[in-house]
């Protein structure tokens, strides 16, 4: 079996993971730090690439009559970057950048909640590095490094139907985590497995609320404070009060094991199984950074989340090779939101060029499974039906 076709097929299979990760959204999952360029050969390697995903979430029934029939899932781009230098023979390191959380929404008519337009993500900045071991027929490797996670928040609200204007809230923050693993490798027959722990992020990101006083004093109104204590009240119900905000909420922390073998000549199976930790996001809490009392609440109350993929890749010649993966995305809602099972199937070519660089190119299509809300008062529920998803993934490499 040749070791440069099973090395071409390695690389173009576990782009083609990463790319349908991407393409399912249960929780806020988007994309996940490039790692695997530690075991590529080549003293440096730069790789750098995008997806672009299109998902569909079409009403079926809603609080607000305007949106049923509408779709309200915003398209997507999730970037990627990642540097890996090697240190010595058996000591590398990989600077990584991606967008690896986020949630995009656009509604045609306010929500129930007022709503028009929310966004979110987080973009992680890391270092990972490995040290290679040689054990047995192959190699042992210890992985471990820290990243930043950089967090933005917007969104817009619509208070016509109260007789008020809009209002805007921006939030931003940081934390700083670890990811440790293990890894063994046997090259000549492109066998590597891997386990790898993300630690999860913690947020009490800061920002500003711009909303109308009629909106904040109904607000303090509904916490039980007297109107004689409420400075909202005899402001103008129009007028807008900026107010200090804070963003309470947590990320997940994450497990992945992934494995792939040379099967036959040319050929190549692989395959992972992520765990992520979306019980500890139960509620997003806007509260007022100087008094603390509560604006606004999201509810989640999400159930960890299972991801399974399984794939093959052959390489067709030296130069190009492809794969096909299937990929299953646990459901994690419970009925407070809809957070449905996703299926996606993905392909994608990696091809060598003339000045040694690896370009990689796949598509991706999801199919979202319906769903509905459970928990909240009669008439209050939303659901929506079966959607589809589109992805597509270009990224560039090259090396020295």
């Amino acid at each position: 079996m040749k070791r440069s076709l099973l090395l071409s097929v390695a690389g173009g299979g576990l782009s083609i993971l990463a790319m349908a990760a991407v393409a399912n959204a249960n929780g806020f999952s988007r994309g996940s730090a490039d790692t695997d360029i530690i075991f590529e050969e080549g003293n440096f390697n730069l790789r750098t690439g995008a997806t672009y995903v299109s998902p569909s979430r079409t009403y079926t029934r809603n609080a607000n009559p305007a949106l049923v029939g509408t779709d309200y899932a915003a398209d997507y781009v999730v970037p990627s970057l990642a540097a890996k230098l090697n240190i010595t023979d058996n000591l590398r390191c990989a600077f990584t950048m991606v967008e690896n959380t986020g949630g995009d929404a656009e509604y045609a008519a306010p929500t129930a909640s007022g709503k028009i337009s929310e966004k979110f993500d987080t973009t992680e900045l890391g270092m990972t590095c490995g040290a290679r071991f040689a054990v047995g027929p192959g190699n042992l490797w210890v992985l471990g490094g820290g990243f930043l996670e950089d967090f933005d928040y917007l969104r817009l609200n619509d208070y016509s139907a109260l007789g008020f204007g809009d209002a805007s809230l921006a939030l931003g923050g940081k934390d700083r985590g670890y990811r440790v693993g293990v890894a063994y490798e046997v090259p000549e027959i492109a066998f590597r497995t891997q386990l790898m722990y993300r630690s999860g992020t913690d947020y009490g990101a800061e920002g500003t609320i711009l909303s109308p006083a009629g909106v904040l004093a109904l607000v303090l109104r509904n916490t039980g404070l007297p109107d004689s204590q409420n400075p909202f009240i005899t402001l103008p119900p129009n007028t807008k009060v900026p107010v200090q905000a804070v963003g309470i909420g947590k990320l997940p922390q994450i497990v992945e094991l992934k494995a792939q073998s040379g099967i036959a000549p040319g050929w190549l199976a692989f395959g992972s199984v992520k765990w992520t930790n979306w019980s500890v996001q139960e509620t997003l809490d806007i509260r007022a950074a100087k008094d603390g009392f509560l604006i606004s609440r999201d509810r989640y109350y999400w159930t960890d989340g299972w991801t399974i993929t399984g794939g093959v890749g052959h390489a067709f010649t030296d130069d190009i090779s492809g794969a096909v993966s299937l990929t299953w995305d646990q459901g994690v809602g419970t009925g407070w939101d809809i957070q449905t099972d996703t299926w996606t199937l993905a392909a994608g070519l990696t091809a060598k060029d003339k000045l040694g660089g690896e370009i990689r190119a796949g598509l991706g299509v999801s199919y979202l499974t319906g769903g509905e809300e459970k928990k909240y008062a009669p008439g209050r529920n939303s659901a929506v039906e079966d959607g589809w998803g589109y992805a597509a993934s270009l990224s560039y490499k090259v090396k020295w």
